[in-house]
């Protein structure tokens, strides 16, 4: 299917977020996550589905100085 990640249309088998983040290689870092324009909960990713044509914003955050 097709989603809207952070602006740009990708194709994804992920069936929900928590799939989506492991994907991405987020697991364990430090990010938040929108789902059609709500944030979600680190312990709701696993239960909130992915449909085709969600928007779906990922930030994560990055230490340095």
């Amino acid at each position: 299917m097709q989603i809207y990640l952070n602006g740009e249309l990708q194709n994804t088998t992920c069936s929900n977020l928590l799939e989506l983040i492991q994907e991405l290689a987020l697991e364990g870092k430090r990010f938040a996550v929108e789902h059609n324009e709500m944030i979600i909960a680190k312990s709701k990713l696993q239960q909130t589905m992915i449909h085709e044509n969600d928007r779906i914003e990922v930030i994560h955050a990055v230490g340095g100085g």
